[in-house]
């Protein structure tokens, strides 16, 4: 049996891996391979002291949501962590963000919300009310597990396996478009690298965010007003080289929805 003590040795393992640079062996040795409960529970530890740090949450990020990321990491459900102000690629200085280790690259849509999400009902219907607007986003994932050797618990308690992210600068409203019916091509230095569509993420990404809200309700953590969601890959993520500049578009038919850019320099 599992005891705290082995979710916090968990935890301080992880935390080595960010403090010296260098990613550490999986968790599930000690909290199993597949134990939602536990892997949240190393998860919350690493959030808490990030906060009594003095690092701020801004919003949270769902994951593997894309059967293709799915595949890619041999898992079979979505996951989800939170987003701190130091991961927010315009606000922070790259000297100031997280450490990256094993950097990859991924397109997603996120929604930033214009109000709470503590209803009973919440379904893709319901959240769509609460989105004050869409932007494209880029997320840097990133892994403190050797050579991404994760399992479900292991990206869970690893915060969702979450590095950085970036915003495009064009407000999108959802009277506007349809987030399911979105398409994506994403590139580094030119070169198309992923290509995707809304409907890879649950179906809707805004099914992604209502399985977030219900999700983070039952956690006792609902989603408030101003956070943003990263709603979860639109399309496979892609390996990330320092100095690369990486690009998505979002599309509706012909029409160019927003795009968002990004280049890696280390610090």
């Amino acid at each position: 049996m599992t005891s705290r003590q082995d979710i916090e040795a968990a935890a301080v393992r992880l935390a080595a891996a960010t403090a010296f640079g260098v990613p550490v062996p999986p968790v599930r040795d000690l909290i199993g391979s597949a134990d939602v409960e536990l892997a949240y529970a190393v998860q919350s530890i690493g959030i808490h002291e990030r906060i009594a740090a003095g690092d701020r949450l801004v919003g949270r990020k769902i994951g593997l949501t894309s059967p293709a990321v799915q595949q890619q990491l041999g898992v079979n459900q979505p996951d989800f962590g939170v987003l701190f102000d130091t991961m927010h690629v315009a606000r922070t200085p790259v000297a100031q963000r997280p450490r990256l280790l094993q950097p990859k690259v991924e397109a997603e849509l996120a929604f930033v919300l214009g109000a709470d999400l503590d209803d009973h009902r919440l379904d893709g219907v319901s959240v769509r009310g609460a989105v004050e607007y869409a932007v494209a986003a880029l997320e840097i994932v990133d892994s403190r597990i050797a050579d991404w050797d994760i399992s479900f618990a292991d990206t869970v308690a690893d915060n969702a396996s979450s590095g950085w992210f970036v915003l495009g600068s064009q407000r999108l409203s959802l009277t506007d478009f349809e987030p399911r019916e979105i398409a994506m091509n994403m590139t580094i230095d030119g070169e198309i690298v992923s290509t995707g569509t809304g409907s890879a993420c649950l179906g809707d990404p805004l099914n992604a965010l209502a399985w977030l809200a219900r999700t983070a309700r039952d956690f006792g953590a609902p989603l408030r007003a101003g956070e943003i969601i990263l709603s979860g890959a639109l399309g496979p993520m892609a390996a990330l080289r320092p100095g690369a500049h990486v690009r998505s578009e979002l599309f509706s038919g012909a029409t160019t929805l927003g795009a968002v850019d990004f280049r890696w320099e280390e610090s």
